[in-house]
């Protein structure tokens, strides 16, 4: 606009910025925010709100403490919302030193904490398993005559299960309702995604079904787990029962309802059903997103179906959803498996090409690849240039290597960068160990056996 000769007043800068953050454009807000002090205007407390506001919702936390700084050194007085929403995300960001100081500064201020304070400290200790700190905090609300609301119990009752601790987790929820707050969809997914994980579906479904007569409407979330964990479980005909209810009395299936149920039937060889599954979620307008059609790609290269695994690649990108690193993994994994050596190599440089930067499974592939058509030096080449990548090889890329000389025969070389991976401080894995044993039985190499039990 300035180039077209327009001026932009502190209201139109206002509204831009306001409409960037809502539309989660914090990036482009910021850097009109910026223009917008060089160009002499005096933000107000309104718009330095929403900045915070709008770093917060990104996960940006160095950008909401600049904001917070510079409301300070200009004079305005930070209110509790504002000092809340920064400890939030500091504390999101594992930055808790730098919360806590910022919890300081405001006791030292004057600040009184609320309860949404409170539960995002109380949170923050949770993560940490700082279990005493936990309490200190709820007898410090108690004393400033603070009730806990539903999010704080449902933290509590969060923390615990994540520890495994189920009785405190259902202790928590007893005293929810001695204290008048009732539990809600939250308390009871966690509750029933922690018996899941330690595999007690039955009482897993006891809470399930329990919510109805509560009165507590179960959502397509709360589905998910009970039939992600009867899916664990190879329950499959209980999962299938619970999404043919989802299906007639709602709640409607999400994109997650369909993509557990496919992972679970290609894990039991069900591909049929699997594919079924997919072109019912489509029918039903529900769009595929990048977990979805890992899933699909590992479970047809899998099956050694990686003609169609390409074909439905393909069409990922044709509806406009960029394959990541880990889709190109799944399917150069499956060509090689397959034997497609030359499409996987024609696919590994199209990563490249595309200026996608590979990840160390798909070097380790590739050098797999290399070693199975009995191309160890090409693959040692590949697993040099790694290192050139910034992409520094593991255990799993130096036993590879190793193999794919003593396949050929290559002890000498073998043992070169065995060696190499010792003083690295990796080590063989069975695999490597049992063909160079055999090898050495085979060719009687004079190798001392000190030197051999060293690099082993």
């Amino acid at each position: 606009m300035l180039k077209l000769g327009y001026r932009l007043n502190l209201v139109t800068y206002s509204t831009l910025i306001k409409g960037f953050c809502t539309q989660g454009k914090v990036g482009q807000a910021g850097k009109l925010f910026d223009e917008m002090v060089l160009m002499g205007f005096r933000p107000d407390l309104y718009l330095y709100t929403i900045m915070v506001n709008g770093y917060c919702k990104m996960g940006n936390s160095d950008g909401a403490v600049r904001m917070l700084r510079e409301m300070k050194e200009r004079g305005f007085r930070l209110d509790l919302v504002a000092y809340t929403s920064v400890i939030d995300c500091l504390f999101k960001n594992k930055y808790v030193s730098e919360a806590l100081d910022i919890v300081d500064e405001m006791k030292g201020k004057g600040i009184q904490l609320d309860v949404v304070t409170y539960s995002s400290l109380i949170r923050a200790m949770c993560s940490l398993g700082n279990w005493s700190e936990v309490k200190r905090l709820l007898d410090e609300m108690e004393s400033n005559n603070l009730k806990l609301n539903v999010v704080t119990f449902n933290i509590l009752v969060g923390g615990f299960c994540k520890e495994g601790k189920i009785s405190e987790a259902l202790g928590v929820v007893a005293m929810m309702t001695r204290k008048g707050v009732w539990p809600n969809v939250i308390t009871y997914s966690e509750l029933i995604n922690r018996y899941c994980l330690q595999g007690e579906l039955d009482e897993a479904r006891k809470v399930f079904d329990s919510m109805v007569n509560l009165g507590c409407e179960r959502n397509a979330f709360c589905y998910n787990i009970m039939i992600n964990g009867y899916c664990k479980t190879n329950k499959i005909d209980e999962a299938l029962k619970l999404f043919h209810e989802m299906t007639q009395k709602g709640p409607a299936p999400d994109v997650a309802t369909y993509t557990t149920l496919m992972r679970c039937m290609f894990q039991v060889g069900r591909l049929s059903d699997a594919e079924e599954l997919f072109e019912n979620m489509r029918a039903c307008g529900q769009v595929p997103n990048h977990i979805t059609y890992s899933v699909l790609l590992d479970g047809l290269c899998k099956r050694g179906q990686t003609d169609v695994a390409l074909e439905l690649f393909h069409a990922m990108q044709n509806n406009e959803l960029e394959p990541y690193i880990f889709h190109y993994n799944i399917l150069l994994d499956g060509l090689i498996e397959a034997k497609h050596f030359e499409a996987a190599t024609r696919l590994f440089s199209h990563i490249f090409a595309i200026g996608l930067k590979p990840s160390l499974p798909t070097y380790n592939i590739m050098i797999k690849g290399l070693c199975n058509e009995g191309l160890p030096e090409k693959a040692y080449d590949l697993f040099r240039k790694m290192e050139e990548d910034d992409c520094f090889p593991n255990n799993i890329s130096y036993n590879i290597t190793i193999r794919g000389f003593l396949q050929r025969n290559d002890l000498s070389k073998a043992m070169k960068i065995l060696h190499e991976m010792v003083d690295k401080g990796f080590s063989s894995d069975s695999s490597t160990v049992v063909m160079l044993v055999t090898l050495l039985a085979v060719t009687e190499e004079d190798q001392p056996t000190y030197e051999i039990r060293q690099a082993l």
